[in-house]
């Protein structure tokens, strides 16, 4: 089975990539049987599972044709749960699509919703977005989606995980019965099958086998590292991989910029990626790494999701992770679509056993060194500099000229001397860093690491601000959404949220006190969940809500016998709700 059995269109974007044979998710779906078919593919990300539904969709979207005829309203609908992961998913279909006269249109928050709305009225055959924005646009009528054929829900666990499930059910529920359904998801939960049962027709289950413990082309490492020298061994880690690009993650937006100064001051081209950005300045971002102009992206895990970035070969985990399923997420950012890719954390001592324990959860078995030494790092660089283009390419006549006029007015010592200093010049300052040797890590053997304990019910927090959410019961609250909504939107992690208390009409939850400024002027910029968020005074929290006229009463009763008030929602003798006439 080859990619050129789809049509000459994409067989010739196909052959301009170089792409010759499918991944197992690519042939998976061009196989005999699932064509034309509702599919539900087990996949994880960076297996080319955008360039998998872009092939299974032309058979539905050309029907034979070799060229779409003009663009009206749209044929086929992409949903991704992230603004990154869908303008990627736009320029893969873009490309793959390039020769059939395809019209795509991207609708994801934080762009200009006018401008999107003009480019729909325009026409468009595809429409690949975030399912907040989608569901504006057809609320708003600026999305006619009566003519779909198709629908893709593109990382399905994940949108379920950020609370976008009301969402998908009113975009699929708002589109034709008929049309054909494609769900990929890394996962499948209880709520995937479900959604699965609801929006599909008899559809064709693919597991893609080679994907359940990650990435397989992934080689991770463990760099053991002295406590104040984290950033250190950051810095001579990149120095020594040379990735083409390489991503550092850390955990908070904080260690982030601390870390990009550093890195920065020693001479690494690089660019920072978290939740304060604005949608303008993370697309900035991206392109100085897409066209060469940075190398290095410093990034917290929200900000990173759904980022794919050609010729990522190196991960740096700066800050471990907070789980093994967080660890796959980061380190899937490389070893994509069969290249090579090296994942590494930086651990110091008293970090070894949970980074051994989230190796044991991943089931990833990581070589343990010490970190690039200054020494290490020197001998590369002599032996690059001589692959370096500055002596392998061919000269010019001008350049052998002068070349010759040089070696006549200086030794040829002085001269190869002053080609060095002009080579290292060009080439990151490296740090003097001390592998603090196995012997003084803990026992961080994955054999005799405990098991991560799971803590039970809430946690509350020591110091911690409390707020209120104008979201309960009656809008369907739950702690399984909550929660990453607000991580996400608040560009905090879920170590940083406390206990989280629902009732009818709203919901209290803490957040860590020194990030409780920055969480609240995330939550209240526009775009993406539109929710309303509101700090609550000293104390709060810990009572249900009372409309005023309780208040009052309680108030009274306290005054009058020094007795505190009871919970609004016990009963009181004699009170009785008045009938309105």
């Amino acid at each position: 089975m080859t990619f050129f059995d789809a049509s000459p269109a994409l067989s010739r974007a196909l052959a301009e990539r170089n792409y010759s044979e499918p991944t197992p998710v690519q042939a998976a779906v061009l196989k005999e049987g699932a064509d034309d078919r509702d599919i539900i593919v087990s996949a994880q990300t960076g297996s080319g599972k955008t360039v998998a539904y872009g092939l299974a969709l032309a058979s539905t979207l050309l029907q034979g044709r070799e060229r779409f005829e003009q663009a009206g309203a749209p044929l086929a609908l992409a949903i991704a749960p992230t603004r990154e992961l869908a303008m990627q998913v736009e320029r893969e279909l873009r490309w793959l699509y390039q020769y059939a006269g395809c019209a795509i249109v991207s609708c994801v928050g934080g762009m200009d919703a006018r401008q999107e709305r003009r480019r729909l009225s325009d026409g468009a055959h595809i429409v690949v977005g975030t399912p907040g924005r989608l569901r504006d646009h057809i609320e708003r009528r600026g999305l006619d989606v009566s003519r779909l054929r198709a629908v893709v829900l593109d990382e399905a666990d994940e949108m379920l995980d950020m609370g976008f499930r009301e969402d998908l059910e009113f975009i699929l529920d708002a589109t034709p019965a008929e049309r054909r359904t494609l769900l990929f998801s890394a996962t499948m939960p209880r709520g995937i099958v479900a959604l699965a049962r609801r929006y599909q027709r008899d559809a064709l289950r693919i597991e893609v086998e080679g994907d359940a413990r990650g990435h397989a082309d992934i080689e991770y490492r463990a760099i053991r590292v002295q406590p104040k020298e984290v950033e250190y061994a950051v810095v001579n880690l990149l120095r020594y991989m040379e990735a083409p690009t390489a991503m550092v993650f850390c955990n908070t937006r904080e260690a982030t910029r601390h870390l990009q100064a550093i890195l920065l001051e020693r001479g690494f081209s690089s660019v920072l990626l978290s939740g304060e950005l604005s949608q303008h300045e993370r697309n900035l971002s991206m392109q100085a790494l897409r066209d060469g102009r940075a190398r290095v992206c410093v990034a917290t895990d929200v900000a990173a999701r759904g980022i794919d970035l050609p010729n990522l070969e190196l991960v740096i985990h700066a800050e471990l992770p907070n789980d093994a399923e967080t660890l796959q997420h980061r380190s899937g950012r490389t070893g994509r679509a069969g290249r090579k890719g090296v994942s590494a954390l930086i651990v110091p001592p008293s970090r070894a056993r949970r980074a051994a324990q989230l190796l044991a959860n991943s089931e990833i078995e990581a070589r343990w060194s010490g970190p690039p030494t200054q020494a290490e790092i020197a001998d590369l660089d002599r032996q690059r500099m001589m692959q370096d283009p500055l002596l392998t390419d061919p000269a010019s006549e001008d350049d052998v000229a002068l070349g010759r006029q040089l070696l006549s007015e200086r030794p040829a010592e002085e001269l190869a001397a002053a080609l060095v200093r002009i080579y290292r010049a060009r080439l990151p300052s490296v740090e003097d860093v001390e592998d603090p040797g196995q012997s003084a890590m803990p026992d961080f053997r994955a054999r005799h690491a405990a098991p991560a304990r799971t803590p039970k019910g809430p946690r509350a927090m020591p110091d911690a601000v409390w707020f209120r959410l104008d979201i309960g019961r009656s809008r369907n609250a739950d702690p399984k959404w909550l929660l990453p909504m607000l991580c996400r939107k608040g560009g905090v992690t879920r170590q940083d949220i406390g206990v989280i208390r629902i009732f009818d009409h709203e919901t209290q939850f803490e957040v860590s006190q020194s990030l409780a400024d920055q969480f609240l002027v995330s939550m209240r910029r526009p775009g993406g969940d539109n929710v309303r968020v509101e700090r609550m005074g000293a104390g709060a929290g810990f009572d249900r809500p009372r409309d005023k006229k309780q208040k009052r009463k309680a108030a009274k009763s306290a005054n009058r016998d020094g007795a505190p008030p009871p919970p609004a929602h016990e009963k009181r003798p004699g009170f009785k709700k008045k009938n309105k006439t």
